[in-house]
C-alpha cells in the first residue's frame, strides 16, 4: 500500500496492514469476536502476496502452527479474544522457552468466560503478564488510535524478531472496530527488523548459544540445513533437554534478562500536558482517549492535570512512572477492569504519592465526564 495518502481505516484493518508491512506472511487463527476482521482481512490479503492463511480448528492449534511457521522462517501472527487468549497460554509459554518470535493479538472483550462478546474491556492486562506459568518476561503493547495500531503492530514484529520472543499486542473492542482517517507512511520511512541469522556453519551452529555482549541467540530457519532440537523443556545450547540445575537457572535468567535489560529500548509511551501538571491520569487503549479529553475538560476549569499513556504495558514503564510519582500530588489509574494495572502503578509509585484507581466492568466505555467527576470528587 502506498503511504502518505489519507484513507478511512478500521482498527483491525490497520493491524493487518501493519503486520503485512512488517513482513507477516503467515496467519493462523480461529474466528472470535471482536478480532474476527483480522482473520478475514488476512485471509483475503496474504494469498495475493505469497503468504499463507489457515483457519485452524481451535486456538491451541492456531498458536502451535504459528510457532511452527516462525521456526521455518516466516513472520507469523495469530489474533483472538478473551477465551481464545486463555487457550493460547500454554503455546505462549512454549514460544518463550523455545525463543520463537511471533505476534499474538488479543482484542479484549468482557469476561470471564464467554462474558460480553461484543463489549469492550481491559480485563486481560495481568493475564498478558502472567498468563503462562513459570518465571518469564513478556512484551505487551497497547495502542489507542488507528494509526497507532498500524505503527505498534510493526513494532510488535520488530521486537519479536529482535529479542526472539512472542510479543502480545493488546487492543479492545472500541479501538479494534473504530474507524479513523489515517495517513500511512511510505515504506521507505518504516524501520523493519529481521532476526539475526547464523554467522557460523550448520555444523558449528547451536541455536541457544549467545555471542559475546549479546544474550539473544542467532536464529536459523528450519529447512535451511541447520538441524536442531526445539523443546519446551529446559535445554542446553544445542536445544537438547537437560536436568542440569545450573543450566536451567542460566537459561531462565537469560530469557528474562534479554527483556529486562533492554527496557529502555522496548518501552514506549505518550505524555500529554505534563509539563506543569500536579496530578496525572494513567490510561491506555480506548480509555486513554477518554482520559485525554478529561485533561482538557479539567484544564478549562483551572485544574493542572496531565495524561501518561503507556503504549508498552509490559515491561511496565517503571522509570517514567517513578519520576511522575516523585513530582505529582496524585496518580489516577483509569481502566476498564477492577484495578489490574493499578496494582502495578501502586507497586512503583505507592510509597511516593497517592495512587487512586477508577474502573468498570459492565462493558461500557468510561467517559471523559465520568473521569473528570472522579478526579474532582476523589
Amino acid at each position: 500500500m502506498d503511504g502518505n495518502s489519507k484513507r478511512l481505516m478500521q482498527g483491525n484493518e490497520a493491524c493487518v496492514e501493519g503486520a503485512i508491512t512488517a513482513g507477516m506472511r503467515f496467519f493462523a487463527g480461529y474466528p472470535i469476536t471482536p478480532s474476527t476482521e483480522i482473520a478475514e482481512i488476512s485471509a483475503a490479503r496474504l494469498p495475493r502476496i505469497g503468504g499463507k492463511f489457515i483457519q485452524m480448528e481451535d486456538e491451541i492449534a492456531s498458536i502451535s502452527v504459528v510457532i511452527g511457521a516462525s521456526l521455518a522462517g516466516k513472520k507469523a501472527m495469530t489474533a483472538t479474544s478473551g477465551p481464545g487468549f486463555s487457550l493460547k497460554q500454554e503455546g505462549i509459554g512454549y514460544a518463550i522457552m523455545a525463543e520463537v518470535p511471533c505476534v499474538i493479538v488479543n482484542v479484549q472483550r468482557g469476561g470471564p468466560s464467554t462474558g460480553l462478546p461484543t463489549s469492550p474491556a481491559q480485563g486481560d492486562i495481568m493475564q498478558a503478564r502472567w498468563g503462562t506459568h513459570g518465571e518469564h518476561s513478556i512484551i505487551a503493547l497497547y495502542p489507542s488510535t488507528v494509526r497507532e495500531i498500524f505503527d505498534t503492530t510493526i513494532r510488535a514484529f520488530n521486537l519479536a524478531e529482535k529479542y526472539r520472543t512472542p510479543v502480545i499486542l493488546l487492543m479492545d473492542e472500541v479501538i479494534a472496530h473504530m474507524r479513523e482517517a489515517v495517513e500511512l507512511p511510505n515504506k521507505d520511512e518504516i524501520e523493519i527488523y529481521n532476526r539475526k541469522k547464523p554467522s557460523v556453519s550448520p555444523e558449528e551452529y547451536k541455536p541457544y548459544k549467545v555471542l559475546e555482549g549479546d544474550i539473544v541467540p542467532e536464529m536459523a530457519n528450519i529447512g535451511e540445513g541447520y538441524r536442531y532440537h526445539v523443546t519446551g523443556l529446559m535445554h542446553d545450547e544445542s536445544g537438547a533437554p537437560t536436568n542440569d540445575n545450573n543450566i536451567a537457572e542460566e537459561q531462565i535468567l537469560r530469557i528474562v534478562n534479554k527483556i529486562n535489560n533492554n527496557v529502555d529500548d522496548i518501552v514506549d509511551y505518550e505524555e500529554y500536558k505534563l509539563d506543569d501538571a500536579e496530578e496525572v491520569i494513567i490510561a491506555f487503549g480506548a480509555t486513554a482517549r477518554s482520559a485525554k479529553s478529561t485533561v482538557d475538560i479539567l484544564r478549562d476549569k483551572g485544574r493542572k492535570v496531565g495524561l501518561f499513556k503507556p503504549i508498552t504495558i509490559w515491561p511496565s514503564p517503571q522509570k517514567q512512572v517513578l519520576e511522575l510519582a516523585k513530582k505529582m500530588k496524585r496518580i489516577i489509574v483509569v481502566e476498564m477492569n477492577m484495578g489490574q494495572y493499578l496494582l502495578e502503578v501502586e507497586r512503583i509509585a505507592g510509597k511516593y504519592t497517592e495512587v487512586l484507581g477508577y474502573g468498570r466492568v459492565n462493558g461500557e466505555l468510561i467517559t471523559p465526564m465520568e473521569i473528570a467527576k472522579f478526579v474532582e470528587e476523589g
